[in-house]
């Protein structure tokens, strides 16, 4: 039956979405679009924009590109049905892509075989025997290896010769999913480390600071992942124009967070060999190749190191680290970038355990997840939710293969995956692979590596990117007794990492992003196999009702009007749903775009309105120091007042004097005689 089922589908995935995309005109190629010129035309507008945004999801992944603007409908549609498709995995977008080109053009893959040509396959790495049917194996120490372009295993990681040819294959010449891989790097490799910063800008993976032998470092460096070399960025250093210092490097830095932003990366916090008192926030332009220092409003959190920063919109979510005094954390700090205004929240609920090392997820754009993490005596395997919406905490039931305590592991997510790689548990470094489905909340092991190598290690870094139209998992550097400055490299099975088990006790309201990205285009599917579902019951109860009516030619050919005219009628409201449903997806992503303009406006008038405040507090300063000196220049006044009538009183009184001593001397000189003396004067 398996046979069958694949030789009556044809190709396999990802090559039948790929044969697809070529027939429906949308691989970009010349002769597919011209032989497919017709074919697209007998497409409805509806079907035409759904098919394009999921060609996009699969092969570039989630919208990134701002909003058309101006009036451009055609557009304007196709960015609204892309970004609409929010999260949705790449694999799953193929999927939906083939099933509903089949639903519009059932026997589009027999046609397209005239002019899609059958792929190549390329050899499969036996994994268990290490070589492919081609290459035979040689065994060197116990090791197996195999020719140039072929992979060999190694303590569980599949490396690549240095070859030409191999370095062109690069990725593509390995069908290997759940391995890790060794990827032939080119150029001069940056110096081995752990606690750095990664990030990946447009298939590009920045690397930034890190510690080396205790020695903090200040170095960016870049790895093209389609050309697998590696070049060192010289970077300056961009002054305040107010200042008039000279350029200055920047300060060496490890156990940051390096986050893409726009056009920039964005280095958050990290211990440096002379810390400051509050966190600093430095930025990359990658136009201009210079750093700066942002400057932020609010109160900002006190500086540390081997935080979590998670970025969740157009804001950065900071837990816990460890502080200049070797302090564990657990506070809540939340910037906004936009206004680059700094938020302090005390949620409610039970929070982590003060912890340093740990990873940090955000799922659905409302829970944040953290897992792991260390003190100064002990490492955790704890699982705690933030609900971003309601700023309570939670410690929901793990489920399925519940991971080892560790601590200075990384983590990346892809769709409703999170998957976590390397840590250690103060013995030895975590050699298994790990991946948690977010909506269900059950782990389950992905691979398993031995040995010392560096996946298996402490302060690695793990990005995610896409090749060839697949998910991979970048990691780079770490320590496990020893410093490593390797590339490994990824690629998951979605359908392998991912157990069907149910959940017992989910989150509330814990609902995959994938699913509410798709909600619209299954219920349309399930409407469409409801309707085909009723037609035929409807047929059979007819013909099973009166058999002898069908022996009837008239009557049979009644039925059939009948049937065929009810049938136009479902196709036709079938088509008004349709619409009604794009037309609702459409209403829903103009509103969530109104709903995150209001946001991005109340946070801008948060931002001023914090600022106002500040201005009123320091008016009132003011005020009240204006009305302390009148106060002091009142009573000056009332001392003057007072001074003033003294000084006239003794004025007047000398004037007395003066007046009597003439009228004394007068009557001398009249009578010759001193005036007799007064009563009193005797």
């Amino acid at each position: 039956m398996a046979a069958m089922a694949r030789a009556s589908s044809g190709l396999a995935y990802p090559e039948r979405f790929y044969a697809a995309a070529s027939y429906a005109g949308l691989d970009g190629s010349p002769d597919a679009a011209a032989a497919a010129k017709g074919v697209t035309s007998k497409f409805s507008n509806d079907s035409a924009l759904l098919l394009y945004g999921l060609y996009q999801q699969a092969t570039i992944g989630p919208c990134t590109v701002p909003k058309p603007r101006g009036w451009n409908p055609v557009e304007q549609s196709k960015w609204t049905s892309w970004n609409g498709l929010g999260n949705m995995a790449s694999t799953e977008a193929m999927r939906l892509f083939v099933k509903i080109l089949e639903e519009e053009d059932p026997g589009w893959y027999s046609r397209a075989s005239n002019y899609v040509s059958e792929p190549v396959l390329e050899p499969v790495v036996n994994v268990e025997t290490n070589h492919t049917e081609k290459v035979d194996p040689v065994v060197e120490n116990g090791v197996y290896t195999t020719e140039p372009k072929i992979t060999s295993t190694e303590n569980g990681i599949l490396s690549f010769t240095h070859d030409k040819d191999a370095v062109s294959d690069s990725l593509g010449s390995v069908a290997v999913y759940d391995q890790w891989i060794v990827p032939p790097t080119s150029g001069q490799r940056p110096k081995a480390r752990y606690e750095h910063g990664a990030a990946i800008v447009q298939d590009k993976m920045y690397i930034y600071g890190g510690n080396h032998n205790g020695r903090y470092l200040n170095d960016l460096h870049v790895l093209d992942l389609r050309s697998w070399a590696w070049s060192r960025v010289e970077a300056g250093f961009e002054v305040d124009s107010a200042e008039s210092q000279p350029s200055r490097p920047l300060a060496p830095c490890a156990g940051h967070s390096l986050i893409p932003w726009e056009n920039k990366l964005i280095s958050v916090a990290g211990h440096t060999k002379d810390p400051t008192e509050t966190i600093q926030v430095r930025a990359f332009d990658l136009q201009t190749n210079t750093w700066s220092f942002l400057k932020t409003y609010g109160k900002p959190p006190v500086s540390r190191g081997g935080q979590s920063v998670t970025l969740v919109g157009t804001s950065l979510v900071i837990f816990g680290g460890q502080d200049a005094k070797r302090s564990l954390l657990n506070d809540l700090h939340i910037l906004d970038l936009e206004t680059m205004t700094w938020d302090e929240f005390d949620a409610a609920g039970v929070p982590p355990s003060p912890r340093s090392d740990h990873t940090a997820a955000v799922h659905a754009e409302r829970y944040l997840l953290i897992f792991g993490g260390g003190s100064h005596a002990t490492c955790f395997n704890d699982l705690h939710v933030l609900d971003l919406q309601t700023m309570e905490w939670s410690r929901p039931t793990q489920q399925g293969d519940i991971p080892t305590p560790r601590a200075g592991h990384a983590g990346v997510t892809i769709g409703e995956n999170w998957f976590i790689v390397g840590g250690g548990d103060n013995k030895s470094g975590v050699s298994e692979t790990i991946v948690l489905n977010m909506s269900t909340l059950v782990w389950s092991v992905v691979t398993t590596v031995e040995g010392r190598i560096p996946v298996a290690s402490e302060g690695l870094s793990l990005v995610v990117s896409t090749y060839n139209g697949e998910d991979v998992i970048v990691s780079f550097g770490g320590y496990n007794g020893r410093y490593n400055n390797e590339v490994n490299v990824l690629k998951p099975s979605h359908k392998s990492t991912l157990p069907a088990k149910a959940i017992e006790s989910p989150l509330p309201d814990s609902v995959s992003a994938v699913h509410n990205a798709t909600n619209a285009t299954r219920d349309l599917e399930s409407e469409v196999e409801a309707v085909q579902d009723g037609r035929r019951e409807f047929v059979v109860d007819n013909i099973e009702k009166d058999p002898r009516k069908s022996r009837n030619g008239g009557t049979a050919e009644h039925l059939l009007a009948t049937l065929k005219a009810e049938k136009e009628e479902l196709e036709s409201s079938l088509n008004k749903e349709k619409l009604l449903s794009l037309q609702l997806k459409q209403e829903i992503s103009e509103a969530e775009t109104r709903n995150t303009d209001l946001y991005k406006e109340l946070q801008s008038v948060r931002g001023q309105l914090a600022t106002e405040q500040s201005r009123c507090f320091k008016l009132e300063v003011d005020v009240a120091e204006l009305r302390q000196k009148l106060q002091m220049m009142e009573t000056l006044q009332k001392e003057l007042e007072l001074l003033q009538r003294q000084k006239a009183a003794s004025e007047q009184a000398a004037l007395m004097a003066k007046q009597r001593q003439n009228s004394g001397g007068v009557w001398t000189w009249i009578t010759g005689a001193p005036p007799s003396p007064k009563v009193d004067d005797v």
